[in-house]
């Protein structure tokens, strides 16, 4: 009898990872992969590392790496169902730069991570697409990433993303909110939508209702689009406007609203003896949060616990300079409200 072990023959694609994919993806993302470098940038695509020079930041007096990783959640069920990955990179990158906005920092570079079951050149590019224009955006360079297939992990049709970005900020210019005081002011920017978080309880509302689900690509009066457009909406970088405006204002504290909304982060930028009331009446709800509470009868609190409610940003400066800095914004092409004050209390968020 025959040893079956020395007749079949195995490759890597038999196994499901197909290599030839992968090389056909990489050459593809190369364009849009370069036109994010910046001068730092030592290294090409296809390096087994990035490397970055930190000469190239002469103008810092104590320079201080501020990193940040993340991913964007089940958005990506939405980009997946509708078919549609161009600008899921853009809210992957997006959210990174705001998560180290709050505390000053300017962007340096940033790496992802793509992993499937299947590798599809066609929708990765797609993904590394939207990765590289948030870059541009933020004057940050994509250096490096990972694109990983995994057979048997991701159901088909499926995959994952996470990025990891680091900046740098002055020591002496950090904001970590240790300056908060009763009597500053909160300023809101506007969200562009639900942003990143909140999209399993989005989904199973609007999406996975039964008879009561809306089609992703039905149109909305309410909202002026189609609802898987609405949901697809990038996440808003605040960075290229508010930046600028460091050196101009006196920024006590900046929280980013991703997950856990009001309730969760905006105390963490808050002293121990601070609280912040906010007065949800002082900006205009956008519509999809009113279609997703009355869809699915969602108390209050937990509208304002999950999702960002239209108020993506928020920044708390001396009440005389916020009247000044929200005008500023507005200029510059954000829309912002005063929405809020800080006082002396138990470390909360109080909205009335």
């Amino acid at each position: 009898m025959s040893d079956l072990r020395t007749e079949t023959r195995f490759t890597y694609r038999d196994a499901g990872v197909d290599i030839d994919a992968a090389n056909e993806a990489v050459q593809r993302m190369k364009e849009s992969i370069r036109s994010t470098f910046t001068p730092g940038v030592l290294t090409d695509v296809g390096s087994f590392s990035g490397m970055y020079a930190l000469s190239a930041l002469s103008s810092y007096q104590e320079p201080v790496l501020v990193s940040s990783i993340d991913g964007v959640g089940t958005k990506l069920k939405v980009a997946i169902t509708i078919g549609r990955h161009d600008t899921i990179g853009r809210d992957l990158v997006n959210h990174c730069v705001n998560d180290i906005l709050v505390q000053g920092a300017r962007s340096l570079f940033f790496l992802d991570y793509f992993a499937t079951g299947k590798l599809s050149p066609a929708v990765v590019v797609d993904v590394v697409k939207g990765i590289a224009d948030g870059c541009r955006e933020a004057g940050c360079a994509l250096v490096g990433g990972e694109t990983a297939e995994m057979p048997g992990l991701y159901s088909e049709g499926d995959y994952d993303l996470a990025g990891c970005i680091v900046g740098i900020v002055d020591r002496s210019r950090i904001i970590d909110g240790s300056r908060v005081q009763a009597g500053d002011t909160v300023v809101g920017l506007a969200s562009s939508g639900l942003h990143t978080n909140g999209y399993s309880l989005a989904r199973r509302i609007l999406l996975e209702d039964g008879d009561n689900s809306i089609s992703p690509y039905e149109h909305l009066p309410l909202l002026g689009r189609t609802l898987g457009e609405e949901l697809l909406i990038p996440h808003r970088c605040y960075a290229p406007n508010l930046l600028p405006l460091l050196d101009e204002f006196d920024i006590h504290g900046m929280a980013h609203l991703t997950g856990g909304g009001f309730y969760e982060n905006i105390p963490r930028v808050l002293p121990a003896d601070c609280s912040v009331t906010i007065e949800r009446r002082n900006w205009p709800i956008p519509p999809i949060f009113s279609l997703i509470q009355e869809r699915g009868n969602v108390p209050e609190p937990e509208m304002y616990r999950t999702f960002n409610m239209g108020i993506g940003f928020v920044l708390i400066v001396a009440a005389e300079q916020a009247p000044a800095l929200a005008h500023r914004l507005n200029e510059l092409g954000e829309s912002a409200y005063i929405i809020g004050d800080v006082h002396r209390g138990v470390h909360e968020v109080d909205i009335v």
